[in-house]
């Protein structure tokens, strides 16, 4: 059985044991492990907030590499502009 490598900007959904299902785009990847981006919400506009570069939250979530075996690859996009 081919073994699945993950790449940034691949869908994958994690089906693990326990019965938990994470599904998202691949943001990070490293050798020993990844992140999945599972969440993307607008940062609220306030006082603390209104001169930040940044205007996104990303909930991410770690798989190590360990556990590649139970991701599912199901597509690629080109940039993270695409959707």
């Amino acid at each position: 059985m081919k073994s699945y490598k993950p790449q940034i900007n691949d869908y994958v959904v994690w089906k693990r044991k326990t019965g938990d299902i994470d599904e998202g785009w691949v943001y990070f990847v490293d050798d020993s492990y990844i992140t999945i981006e599972v969440g993307v919400k607008d940062i609220p506009y306030c006082e603390y907030t209104k001169n930040s570069l940044h205007c996104k939250q990303h909930t991410l979530v770690l798989c190590h590499n360990w556990y590649w075996h139970e991701l599912q690859f199901l597509r690629k996009r080109k940039s993270v502009y695409d959707v």
